[in-house]
């Protein structure tokens, strides 16, 4: 299940849910998205493989992942338990004692980031908890008790809903003149907030609202695709897919329509792609 925070975190999150059962795969990869995660686990440790990593590590208390730059591999357990957090793309920095560059592609665990004594008092009272809806309303308290001031944090915000609400086809520049600081300035404050540059998330935006709006049950002309998403050519497309998903626009059509073929209306279809 999962529902919409209220004031003051709305602006910062766009769900909190509660995730229990059998996962519909014991490996999936994530594609790389403007969409970071804060994760909470109150079961068998996660693994997670993200960046260039070799092998995967293992996660026991949860995890924070900010903005990935390439495809990243999560490995669940089966059971599985957790609540978390999908945030907007400037969302997690208000909960992190760290500048969000330093997790890209890195992604810390919960007693990293708030410390060993609060991660296991956390968890304590989400298990405490008789129902997921009285654990998101305890995570949720958790996160307000821990919101704190980001300089910079409009600029970004503001900057960002503009390049999310045209696909991040909008000229970077010319929202910084907009905005009346440098471009320099931009970068600087995007690395801290959000962890990659304001055209680094561009690409983000342009990647995944072409891919998502993709219908793979029909034949798919990616020429076409590549075109109409503003690629200079359909082998710079095929390359930036790969970095976003670890996969051939072929491969990904085929793993997408494994998905929807085992597991019809699953709640995790759409994005996640079956890495095993």
């Amino acid at each position: 299940m999962s529902r919409v925070p209220g004031p003051p975190l709305d602006g910062l999150i766009d769900d909190l849910y509660c995730l229990e059962g059998v996962p519909p795969y014991p490996r999936l990869m994530l594609p790389a998205a403007p969409a970071p995660l804060l994760i909470v686990n109150l079961g068998a440790p996660f693994r997670i493989r993200a960046g260039t990593d070799v092998d995967a590590v293992e996660y026991a208390d949860g995890c924070a992942v900010v903005t990935p730059t390439r495809a990243w591999e999560f490995g669940y357990p089966t059971p599985t338990r957790s609540v978390g957090v999908h945030v907007k793309p400037w969302g997690l920095a208000p909960f992190l004692p760290m500048p969000a560059a330093e997790l890209c592609d890195r992604p810390a665990t919960v007693e990293q980031i708030w410390g060993r004594p609060a991660a296991d008092d956390l968890r304590q009272r989400l298990t405490s908890a008789h129902t997921p809806h009285e654990m998101l309303t305890v995570l949720e308290g958790e996160l307000v008790r821990r919101l704190r001031v980001i300089d910079g944090l409009d600029l970004v915000r503001e900057v960002s809903s503009a390049v999310a609400a045209t696909g991040g086809t909008v000229p970077i520049g010319d929202i910084g003149v907009a905005a009346h600081v440098s471009s320099t300035y931009v970068a600087k404050r995007f690395k801290a907030v959000v962890g990659v540059t304001p055209k680094r998330l561009a690409r983000g935006y342009r990647f995944s609202s072409t891919v998502l709006a993709l219908d793979v049950t029909a034949p798919i002309d990616w020429a076409e695709v590549a075109a109409g998403a503003g690629y200079f050519d359909q082998a710079h497309f095929v390359r930036e897919f790969r970095e976003f998903t670890g996969l051939t626009p072929t491969r990904y059509t085929e793993v997408r329509r494994r998905f929807l073929r085992d597991h019809p209306g699953h709640v995790l279809d759409g994005w996640p792609l079956p890495a095993d």
